[in-house]
């Protein structure tokens, strides 16, 4: 069915009020059928111009009442073409009705992020890790808690969402919790994805970070250099738990996993590279990425210690891996132990690997980047920007190489002498 649609914007001269004000009504008119609102907005008879349907001038309350007419008439096309295009009955009320919000349902926000993290769930081992899936949980926690601190009430509308929002919710953050700038980020970008999920639905239109960056800062990767490495390697533990944990984190130096993968190893993990050799070949629980290792002899000396453990052998384990809350515990006790000034956590590991054992000695970037399963070099990058100390030692050689090439100025001045 063909709709003809009229915006009309008219006088009611009958509600004149002492100060010479009459009300401005919006009159639609759909295939004969008509449906009229006011606009809660009023005007001087002498500064209406009934042709165009707009104030007369160009002064500042001209200007806003203006735009104020024209985005109800923008608003009025926009429902219009949208109600055309999905084939639905268009009528004059039914849009006066949607215009005040009467026929429109709201969605709520806790609401729709409920239902993005059980879907995600349902993807668990397949798209979404449990680490990513706890990120979801962790950061609906906090938003529930802004909500009823912020704003007193368990959950707030779409369509009430705004960019003051978001900067509240940002600030709240990093006000009440001990995170750090890219934690905050990390939040915000869970939301940003449950927000762009009610989008893609159909729940709401407006972006509210349409003019919000999220974008992480670049950080320091820490890694332990060679000498603090060699300290924890030969340091003797008495005490049988510090000396698991040391064997354990030292094969992470040696083959750079994260510690969700690390947990996850068996003797199936290990199999015969293209060399004839004993690689680690996985994939990577975070990204889904392939990842293999050529192992190194310090790491396999690991794994042949281990060999016999009950406890290895009973739980089908690599290595006598405790809870990553406990390790780094731990490592904090063989930090002090060892005499080392820094915060020592698996994941130094892994930053150790990419450093001091790999890039420092001269591992094609390319090839450290398949080992640490990366889905993009400029991960990577990171990691070879903090390695002084191969820079050092390249420009040392450079240093040699360029003596042994030309002759010193002592021996300059001694030839021109002679």
């Amino acid at each position: 069915m063909n709709y003809e649609l009229s915006i009309l914007f008219s006088l009611k001269r009958s509600k004149e009020n002492k100060a010479g004000e009459v009300p401005i009504y919006l009159r639609i008119t759909v295939n004969g059928q008509r449906a009229e609102i006011s606009t809660n907005r009023k005007v001087e008879v002498s500064k209406w111009d009934s042709d165009t349907q707009r104030v007369k001038g160009r002064s500042e309350s001209a200007r806003i009442l203006n735009d104020c007419l024209d985005n109800l008439q923008n608003r009025l096309n926009r429902d219009y073409n949208s109600l055309s295009e999905k084939g639905e009955e268009i009528t004059a009320s039914g849009l006066r009705d949607t215009l005040i919000g009467k026929n429109v349902k709201k969605y709520f926000l806790v609401q729709v992020f409920e239902m993005n993290n059980a879907l995600i769930k349902q993807e668990e081992g397949q798209k979404y890790t449990r680490s990513t899936i706890d990120q979801y949980t962790t950061t609906l926690v906090r938003l529930k808690i802004f909500l009823n601190q912020e704003y007193a009430c368990n959950d707030i509308a779409l369509s009430n969402l705004d960019l003051l929002f978001i900067r509240r919710f940002e600030i709240f953050l990093k006000t009440n919790y001990e995170i750090g700038y890219n934690t905050v980020m990390k939040h915000l970008k869970q939301l940003k994805k449950v927000i762009h999920f009610a989008m893609l639905i159909g729940y709401m239109e407006r972006d509210p970070f349409f003019q919000h960056k999220t974008a992480s800062k670049e950080v320091s990767r820490g890694y332990l250099s060679a000498d603090d490495l060699s300290k924890i390697e030969n340091h003797v533990f008495r005490i049988k738990r510090l000396d698991q944990v040391r064997d354990v984190f030292i094969f992470v130096c040696y083959t750079g996993l994260a510690y969700s993968d690390l947990k996850l190893l068996s003797r199936e993990s290990i199999s015969k590279g293209i060399d004839g050799k004993n690689w680690l070949i996985y994939h990577r629980e975070k990204t889904g990425i392939r990842a293999s290792i050529p192992l190194l002899s310090k790491a396999l000396a690991i794994i042949e210690k281990y060999d016999e453990d009950p406890e290895c052998q009973t739980g089908n384990k690599l290595l006598p891996i405790k809870s990553n809350q406990k390790l780094n515990s731990y490592l904090s006790e063989i930090a002090e132990l060892c005499e080392i000034d820094k915060h020592i956590t698996m994941h130094l590991g892994r930053h150790t690997f990419a450093t001091t054992v790999t890039l420092t000695n001269g591992v094609p970037i390319e090839t450290v980047s398949k080992m640490l399963g990366h889905t993009s070099i400029k991960t990577t990058q990171i990691y070879s920007k903090v390695v002084d100390t191969k820079i050092s030692n390249d420009m040392e050689q450079l240093e040699t190489t360029l003596k042994g090439k030309n002759p010193s100025i002592e021996n300059v001045k001694a030839m021109r002498i002679s």
